[in-house]
């Protein structure tokens, strides 16, 4: 063996090591190329049988023609539904939100003003209301302060109503506010007041309402004198009559009609204080306290406007008709008279069922309800409003009036309480903090609703149509503000 066998020998032991590995890896490598292909081969022939099994349900349904299932009994249109896509601001789209904004009212009626929660139109008539079965009491109680546009709000409800066909009565304007407002759409405005020579005979027959027989218009005219002179003279009395003194007003009564055609409060004065045919004399002894009293309107200080015949027509088919009694001197006990007797005046024509849909306006509320011969009278009318195709507003500044009405618990309490439970529609705009208690418990406010009351705007009022409340922003035409102003004399006639 040379010196280079055991090198060699080495190196082939250390080299056949090597070259197995190397065949094996190969093997290695072969084996896994073939499980790869053998799966892909599985793969392919697995999607191959789902497309021909999906190919073979696709043959075997049936479908529908593109251009829809024909006859009559069509399930689909020709073509494919397509919605144009719609872009808006969130303050418009937000009122196609379920639970945001409030539907409103309707388009129906008159047109208030906006909707400050929904951003619409805002629009309010009690006899759209009433027919659709929203309201049942078709009466308004609207309340606010001074300077707060109630009185523009009130205008502006009844002028918008007369192209509808309704007509405005309003038995008693102490301020004179409405006389502009009457001339202006072509009504009448009766101005009352010492030194004028406008009378008015509140025992007038007045309008005959139509369907009524001689004989029940006869004992409806009776009813209706025997009660207004009552009225009166609870009313200077300051207290309810007596048995006896109603039988003196009526004897005095009867006794007057017999002798004239168109009797007059003096002739019933003389008769109730001089009776005639009375056997045991004692009927003037009974009557005298009511004849002085009424003898107050005639010759005493509250005389010169009832105390003869109407130098003045009723006519019930004006747009409207007012009694102006702003020239009244500030006596209570005057005002409430003439409200009585203007009240009165006007009954005939208000209560006759054919006479249409008619606004009746109590301005300066809180005079009236003080007496209670005129809130009887107010009571009356307003549980009648149905069926006349009345609707009643009694404005006030704050409802905190009706707390000054009677004592508590008394009957003239419960009447005045009665106004504001058969009005369905109460309308409040801004009130002073310490009235929020006392509003909130009479309307059954909210904490919320509570807490915008002195926040309110000129013009924005909270409206409570029986379980839904609004809040509206007032709107005015420039003739209107103009017309509706309260503040002209305030301002020198500046506009």
């Amino acid at each position: 063996m040379t010196g280079s066998e055991p090198e060699q020998l080495h190196t082939s032991v250390l080299i056949a090591p090597a070259a197995e590995r190397r065949r094996l890896r190969k093997q290695r490598r072969q084996a896994a190329a073939r499980l790869q292909a053998e799966q892909r081969q599985v793969e392919k022939q697995a999607a191959q049988a789902k497309a021909e099994a999906e190919k073979a349900e696709h043959r075997a349904t049936t479908f529908l023609p593109a251009a829809g299932e024909p006859g009559p009994a069509a399930l689909r249109s020709p073509g494919r539904f397509r919605l144009p896509r719609h872009q808006d601001t969130s303050a418009t789209l937000a009122g196609a939100y379920p639970f945001v904004a409030e539907g409103g009212l309707g388009s129906d009626g008159v047109f208030v003003g906006q909707d400050l929660y929904s951003g619409g139109s805002f629009v309010y008539d009690p006899w759209v209301l009433y027919a659709r079965g929203i309201i049942t009491a078709p009466n308004i109680v609207l309340a606010g302060i001074v300077g707060s546009g109630k009185s523009s709000l009130a205008k502006s409800l009844y002028t918008r109503s007369l192209p509808f066909g309704r007509r405005v009565y309003v038995p008693g304007d102490p301020k004179g506010e409405h006389t502009a407002v009457a001339e202006a759409v072509g009504g009448r405005a009766i101005v009352l007041g010492h030194g004028l020579h406008t009378r008015l005979n509140p025992l007038d027959e007045g309008h005959r309402p139509s369907g009524l027989s001689d004989e029940q218009w006869a004992a409806t005219v009776a009813s209706r004198r025997r009660d207004l002179i009552g009225a009166l003279a609870e009313t200077v009395l300051a207290r309810g009559l007596t048995p006896l003194e109603h039988t003196a007003i009526d004897l005095a009564l009867t006794a007057t009609v017999a002798e004239n055609t168109v009797p007059i409060l003096p002739m019933v004065v003389d008769h109730i204080l001089s009776p005639t045919d009375v056997p045991d004399g004692r009927l003037a002894e009974d009557g005298r306290l009511v004849g002085h009293a009424l003898r107050r309107l005639v010759a005493g200080d509250l005389g010169g406007l009832f105390d003869g015949p109407s130098t003045v027509a009723f006519d019930p088919s004006l747009p409207m008709i007012s009694l102006d009694l702003s020239r009244v001197t500030e006596n209570s006990t005057l005002i409430s008279v003439l409200m009585t007797c203007s009240s009165a005046w006007m009954e005939s024509a208000l209560l006759d069922p054919a006479g249409g849909q008619r606004w009746v306006i109590y301005d300066e509320a809180w005079r009236l309800m003080s007496h209670p011969a005129l809130l009887r009278r107010m009571d009356a009318h307003w549980r009648l409003a149905r069926h006349y195709g009345i609707a009643n507003m009694l404005i006030f500044h704050k409802l905190t009036d009706l707390d000054n009405v009677g004592d508590q618990g008394s009957a003239m309490r419960s009447l005045a309480n009665s106004l504001l439970a058969n009005a369905e529609t109460r309308i409040v705009y801004r009130q002073e903090s310490d009235q929020l208690g006392t509003t909130a418990a009479a309307l059954g406010l909210t904490g919320t609703e509570q807490k915008l009351l002195p926040t309110l705007g000129v013009g924005q009022g909270l409206w409570k149509i029986k379980s839904r409340s609004f809040i509206s922003q007032h709107q005015l035409h420039p003739v209107e503000l103009e017309l509706f102003r309260t503040d002209a004399r305030y301002l020198g006639g500046q506009s």
